[in-house]
């Protein structure tokens, strides 16, 4: 398994009414988030710890929380927000 992201919950609904720009800002930090847990987190499939807490992350035109899942070589995108700026 290699280290991809999704939405999960409720952002998957709200992705489908949010602005195309603003879903692809979302998309490039998601992936970027994605290239720096697989750094951080080489044998993530043999992690025993604790996953890290969520944070949020400001893009153009609004933010996003996330969540990394190191078991499972995830990134969730668990809300998205718009704000139009």
């Amino acid at each position: 398994m290699s280290w991809k992201w999704e939405y999960a919950f409720g952002a998957e609904e709200a992705a489908r009414t949010a602005p195309a720009d603003f879903l692809a800002a979302v998309e490039r930090k998601a992936n970027e988030l994605v290239r720096a847990a697989e750094a951080l987190h080489v044998h993530g499939r043999a992690h025993d710890g604790i996953d890290p807490k969520g944070h949020e992350m400001i893009v153009t035109g609004g933010m996003f929380r996330y969540q990394v899942v190191v078991r499972s070589e995830r990134v969730y995108v668990v809300q998205i927000t718009y704000l139009g700026f």
